[in-house]
């Protein structure tokens, strides 16, 4: 199997969100004297027309002290493995979320938490392969998951979510496990348990 062609990060796409940033930061540069008005014009205009990073990111190159501290998703890959033999697998955070993800387990944890991460697909299967290990699923507000194509040989499962399937995303869960034990739940984001 061919691995997939990696995408230069230049060549991603922007959001309206990202334009906006950017027109911000330019406003600011404009303030402390770093571009005229007739630049600050220009490059506006070339920051709402962007298509990719690369064409956004053009205008704020020669600004010293000047950052943008908007965070860039990496692409999700179609299909991903994650293998834990006698150790841990941890994915939190912001991390892009792909639409097969694989979990082999041999005597092994994985504890993903999905809250803050990037899933662009309204279906994620999660197919599981472990003996005498654990798996953690954290998903975000709003998902739902149909676990009912596990099977279990002297495991565990425990749902805390419940059977569905009109949430978005939606989590299938399937697959093997043996002596071992699954854990799904939800909680609320960081962020959201601050405010």
């Amino acid at each position: 199997m061919t691995e997939p062609a990696m995408t230069d990060p230049k060549d991603y796409r922007v959001s309206d969100g990202e334009r906006e940033h950017v027109v911000e930061i330019l406003q600011k540069a404009i303030g402390r004297g770093l571009i005229t008005l007739d630049e600050f014009t220009e490059r506006t205009d070339t920051a709402l027309a962007a298509r990719t990073r690369g064409q956004l990111n053009s205008v704020l190159l020669d600004l010293p002290g000047v950052v943008n501290h908007e965070q860039v998703m990496p692409v999700p890959q179609d299909r991903q493995e994650l293998k834990a033999t006698m150790s841990t697998v941890n994915r939190k955070g912001a991390w892009a979320v792909p639409r097969q993800l694989v979990v082999r387990s041999r005597m092994g944890t994985t504890d993903l938490d999905f809250r803050e991460a990037s899933i662009p697909h309204s279906v994620v299967d999660i197919e599981l392969d472990v003996t005498a290990g654990s798996v953690k699923l954290v998903l975000p507000e709003g998902a739902t998951v149909d676990a009912d194509g596990v099977e279990l040989a002297a495991s565990t499962l425990k749902d805390k979510v419940g059977t569905g399937s009109n949430g978005r995303p939606h989590f299938v869960v399937h697959g093997h496990v043996r002596a071992g034990n699954v854990e799904i739940k939800k909680k609320k984001a960081r962020w959201l348990r601050s405010a």
